[in-house]
């Protein structure tokens, strides 16, 4: 849907397996559709799944990790996971698929289009351009040694670690841990190559947006490397941007983040409004199928 308009009549299924979620579509159909990944926070984004379905599109947000037979942490998850909400937004008719995450999750949503070339649209907000290693515990409950985040067929993918030599600039109240992942790049440096995130073998459209106050992780540093990878490889892209914009762009409709105790996320509640607003339009436009172009002779 591409001329703002908004969809009324929407059917919400609660999904259970394989993993936890939410499923939902316009009454009236769609052959749009999305995956919805929320970052660390490990939630099922009920919120943003229900904007885009209102937008005409397909919306399927799911859990993955921290929920029931899932690892308790970002520690080796397959990208299998995400494989298969491609293969369920598939199974209710849709086309296009597009899977649209932040942060982590906008890590795991550029990975799994790298893999998997059934996916037709990147939306990566807040993005990084290197595979890290393990945000939480894996399985066996350990945080150390680091592991990737990520395995693809079983085998783990390259990844940075984390120099733990760091400490926070604050020293009272929430932090900001961009600077860890700043040393951790700085120490790890023979480490980059290997993981970094090879965009430019995506099939996909990719959509980037990024805010130049994300005091989370370099993520506007680490678009515009994702950025050039793709242009440099003769593929298309789309970078939208706010210097002043944090590490939570806020999309029309959604409520501002929630302050937190321990985190410092950079941007202001306005300026990260602003940003969800400017890449709004760029969203729903890339994650709708492109206009039938006419036949000559009609």
């Amino acid at each position: 849907m591409r001329d703002g308009a908004s969809v009324s009549a929407i059917v919400e299924h609660e999904v259970t397996a394989p993993w936890e979620g939410v499923l939902l579509e316009p009454a009236a159909g769609s052959g749009a559709g999305v995956l919805v990944l929320a970052g660390s926070s490990g939630r099922v984004d009920r919120e943003r799944a229900r904007l885009l379905a209102q937008q005409g599109l397909v919306a399927l947000a799911i859990r993955w990790f921290g929920g029931p037979g899932q690892p308790a942490g970002i520690c080796e998850i397959p990208l299998e996971t995400f494989v298969a909400g491609v293969d369920l937004l598939r199974s209710r008719g849709v086309e296009r698929v597009g899977v649209l995450g932040v942060s982590k999750g906008a890590e795991a949503a550029l990975l799994t289009a790298v893999h998997e070339p059934l996916v037709d649209v990147v939306v990566a907000v807040s993005p990084t351009a290197l595979v890290w290693c393990n945000v939480g515990p894996g399985p066996d409950g350990r945080r150390h040694p680091y592991r990737s985040s990520w395995t693809w067929r079983g085998r783990p993918l390259s990844f940075v670690p984390m120099d733990d030599s760091w400490r926070p600039a604050e020293t009272d109240g929430p932090v900001s841990v961009r600077g860890w992942y700043d040393l951790s790049e700085s120490t790890f440096d023979q480490r980059l190559d290997a993981a970094a995130i090879p965009v430019e073998k995506a099939r996909a459209d990719v959509l980037l947006v990024a805010g130049g106050d994300d005091a989370m992780w370099p993520s506007l540093p680490h678009a515009e490397r994702l950025a050039a990878r793709r242009r440099a490889a003769g593929t298309t892209v789309r970078l939208v941007t706010r210097p002043d914009a944090g590490h939570r762009p806020r999309f029309p409709g959604e409520d501002p983040a929630e302050a937190s105790q321990t985190f410092l996320y950079g941007g202001t509640p306005h300026a990260d409004a602003s940003l969800g607003e400017l890449a709004w339009a760029p969203v729903i436009d890339a994650l709708n199928p492109p206009p039938a172009r006419p036949v000559a002779g009609q």
